[in-house]
């Protein structure tokens, strides 16, 4: 299989998608409609596309967050966090609300359930995002959930489409049956990288099998139209020219799933800056998403130390 795209550089991530805080609540199951269930543990944590930037950051890539975040206590926060991983905030705090908060309901089995109430990291300033500088080196990250709000996913498909050279990553989010359809395809057109999970990847072509998937979504993409295909404990789909290749994950006992799939996304993503073949970003993702899954999340991907001691004690 061909190596990925030469950026011609050094180049950025450049995330366009949405900070929240994540309310991590650890609970036995989930409540029954009406009932009530007592958390054996409550954290407040950035969340969202934090967790893909910080990942991405954690493995050397330089990262720069496009999208928005308030001017209160919550934004605070925000911008904290992301000074902390050495993100660079690209746009304003807005003045006109905070940022949004998720629910994240952790069960004993490691799995989570999230409910989101949005806040201003929803809106965009049309005029702030197009000041960006985007270069060929860059590869620009879009989610899913920028589509649910129209404004929103218009401003990043408008300006998607006046970028040159630059790659497109997109991630499309649990959500992504709620999206139209020529939504979709106007931003796959545009897309030459898309991970997504394995219910995503059903969801977006209509295919159970994944292998069928992700052939169908590869022919769906601009040039090089390569696909990864997030299938938890047993690694990924790896599909470009019309070959797909498994890359196996690591065995592991899961605490936490949360943020597992943009630990792996945001990995991917900066080993190919740094000049990584393809196979070679998805064996590191899938290494990073296995460590990712040993801690509470949902910020939890190692720095490349870890995995670089997990590859090796993997190797025969």
């Amino acid at each position: 299989m061909a190596d990925g795209p030469d950026r011609g550089g050094p180049g950025r991530l450049l995330h366009t998608g949405q900070v929240v805080l994540d309310l991590v609540m650890r609970v036995p199951g989930l409540p029954p409609v009406g009932g009530d269930v007592v958390a054996s543990a409550v954290d407040l944590l950035p969340g969202g596309g934090f967790n893909v930037m910080a990942a991405a950051a954690r493995a050397g890539a330089p990262v720069v967050y496009l999208g928005g975040h308030g001017a209160g206590r919550f934004g605070d926060m925000v911008r904290a966090a992301l000074a902390a991983e050495g993100v660079v905030a690209a746009l304003p705090a807005s003045v006109d609300g905070d940022t949004g908060v998720c629910v994240v309901l952790v069960d004993d089995s490691g799995e989570r359930t999230f409910v989101t109430g949005s806040g201003i990291e929803m809106e965009v300033d049309r005029a702030a995002l197009a000041a960006v500088p985007v270069t060929s080196a860059d590869l620009v990250y879009v989610s899913g959930y920028s589509l649910l709000v129209e404004a929103k996913g218009r401003a990043v498909l408008d300006r998607l489409e006046v970028v040159d050279g630059a790659g497109v990553l997109v991630d499309p989010g649990p959500l992504a049956g709620q999206v139209d359809g020529p939504v979709w395809d106007r931003l796959l057109a545009r897309t030459t990288m898309l991970s997504a999970s394995a219910p995503e990847a059903r969801t977006l072509s209509g295919f159970d099998d994944l292998r069928t998937a992700a052939q169908v979504l590869a022919r769906r993409l601009a040039e090089p139209g390569v696909v990864v295909v997030r299938d938890g404990a047993a690694g990924c789909l790896l599909t470009r020219d019309g070959h797909t290749e498994h890359v196996p994950g690591f065995p592991v006992v899961a605490v936490d799933t949360t943020g597992a799939g943009d630990a792996h996304c945001g990995v991917f993503a900066a080993e190919l800056l740094r000049g990584a073949d393809l196979h070679t970003a998805a064996v590191r993702a899938n290494a990073t998403a296995t460590l990712a899954v040993t801690c509470r999340g949902p910020a939890t991907a190692p720095g490349r130390a870890e995995v670089d001691a997990l590859l090796a004690s993997a190797r025969p």
